[in-house]
């Protein structure tokens, strides 16, 4: 993917380092890695194992372990005395992040800016008006419009404060965890949580939302994988624009964002974790359906096409 030396949105919001911690549609991953199918937690709280070892160092340095709890220590502490080196801080007052995680936020910016190109392009051309989101960079959990989210959870989108959340993190898991690598892996990640975001400028969250309050689990299972359809195509879509009008796509870079769109299908998922494969309960898509719509968007580039929720064949 061509994305060294092109503009990178503004609308970028870095939260990384600063603690706290949304939900709205966005990828899930079983064993720790999102959709309440429990798991490994991340950025929680210390153990009874970690304050026990806590004290004991306290213990053997002479060090209030109240003071330390509170991330400041008191000079006269226990008679011992001491200080704790804070972390540098950025500009913004998060931590500093690596070299490889700050060209990790550039390339983030760049993909971002290139979906505001496409869509404020596009949206006019069926009478819609696109209003840019924020995107979010997250360690841990964050708090959005819509809830608080663990890291675990994965990228999501939160129509309430129209903004994508991202710990950058999650990339590498998709890399190894789920290989699926690459640069355009990643940025197919982008482009669907950006395509949520769409579904909200034309109305069409709001009318899924107001849908389902009236339908039983299976039916608001089998309407939320119509939503998701419709991100991945719309994925699909900026895919094509993006690489039609400014020359974005390298070779293999569409197999890069099909083996992503795989990864994260629903049976693909349910596999993985150990289970059966259980249709009825997939809210995302299978990796077939999923790799099929992402390709409907990238091979016509008309949002006209991505109409899964009258499709005939998912």
């Amino acid at each position: 993917m061509q994305w060294k030396g092109r503009r990178q949105s503004s609308n970028i919001e870095d939260r990384r380092g600063m603690g706290g911690g949304g939900m709205g549609g966005g990828m899930r991953f079983p064993g720790g890695l999102g959709g309440g199918m429990g798991g490994m937690r991340r950025g929680g709280g210390m153990g009874i194992f970690g304050i026990l070892i806590l004290l004991g160092v306290c213990w053997l340095l002479g060090i209030n372990p109240l003071a330390l709890l509170s991330g400041e220590l008191d000079s006269g502490a226990g008679g011992g005395g001491g200080y704790v080196e804070q972390p540098q801080q950025s500009a913004g007052g998060g931590t500093l992040a690596s070299p490889q995680e700050e060209e990790l936020k550039e390339f983030v910016a760049t993909v971002l800016a290139d979906t505001e190109d496409t869509w404020n392009k596009i949206l006019p051309e069926v009478g819609a008006q696109y209003r840019e989101p924020k995107l979010v960079l997250f360690s841990g959990g964050a708090q959005s419009g819509c809830g608080f989210a663990q890291s675990a959870v994965g990228p999501f989108y939160c129509p309430a404060d129209e903004k994508v959340y991202i710990d950058l993190s999650f990339f590498d898991e998709l890399s190894r965890r789920f290989d699926a690598p690459g640069d355009f892996a990643q940025a197919y990640v982008i482009a669907h949580e950006v395509g949520h975001h769409v579904q909200t400028v034309l109305g069409i969250e709001e009318q899924v939302r107001k849908a389902r309050a009236n339908m039983s689990d299976s039916e608001g299972n089998a309407l939320s994988v119509q939503v998701e359809l419709q991100a991945d195509c719309f994925s699909g879509v900026w895919a094509n624009r993006a690489h039609q009008e400014r020359g974005l796509l390298e070779p293999g870079d569409i197999e890069e964002a099909l083996g992503a769109a795989s990864a994260v299908g629903d049976d693909t998922l349910q596999k993985q974790a150990g289970g059966r494969v259980v249709p009825d309960s997939f809210t995302h898509g299978s990796a077939a359906q999923r790799t099929r719509w992402f390709e409907t968007g990238y091979r016509s580039g008309n949002i006209e096409d991505c109409d899964t929720f009258n499709a005939s064949n998912l």
